[in-house]
């Protein structure tokens, strides 16, 4: 799946990123048409961050319906880099709203095809403060766009041994 952020422009508001479509001004409604939706704002982000070369870009999508947006950080020192949805954590975090969706969306280079990447077990926990039932977008071997929640892709997860109400006090 290739779209291109021909309509698509980076709009920048309160410390917000989001992409405004030219085309179409509803909100997506269907968990199909918000899938399609991060993942144009993914691809038009790195379209607009990477023009050149390797590019990577998270969306990470609130119960509120606001999108944050993140990049990775880059930096010489490989040990203190952080995965490419962490910034966008951080903002929901920030602005105390829950996640319902995350996607993160690389390419090799310019000219290669986007791909999903599921997203690592760190930051799997790190998704897993907002509840199991987090979708995120996850690597198929078609190249499909497709999400599933946090509890179907951590069925044994090691909260199940604690009683919900004690898992309260961590925010959840």
């Amino acid at each position: 799946m290739r779209e291109t952020g021909a309509a698509v422009r980076l709009v920048e508001n309160s410390g917000m990123c989001y992409h405004e479509t030219t085309d179409r001004r509803d909100d997506p409604v269907t968990e199909q048409e918000i899938e399609r939706d991060m993942y144009a704002r993914a691809v038009a982000l790195i379209e607009e961050r990477y023009p050149t070369g390797w590019g990577g870009a998270a969306v990470l999508r609130t119960e509120d319906g606001r999108c944050f947006t993140s990049v990775a950080l880059e930096n010489a020192n490989s040990s203190v880099l952080l995965c490419i949805e962490v910034g966008a954590m951080c903002e929901a975090h920030k602005y105390n709203v829950k996640a319902t969706h995350c996607l993160c969306v690389v390419r090799d280079d310019e000219h290669g095809p986007f791909k999903v990447l599921s997203p690592c077990g760190v930051c799997q926990e790190r998704l897993r403060y907002w509840g199991a039932e987090v979708k995120v977008g996850v690597t198929t071997p078609d190249g499909a766009l497709r999400f599933v929640p946090l509890g179907e892709l951590q069925p044994y997860h090691w909260t199940a041994a604690y009683p919900e109400e004690e898992l309260e006090r961590f925010g959840r």
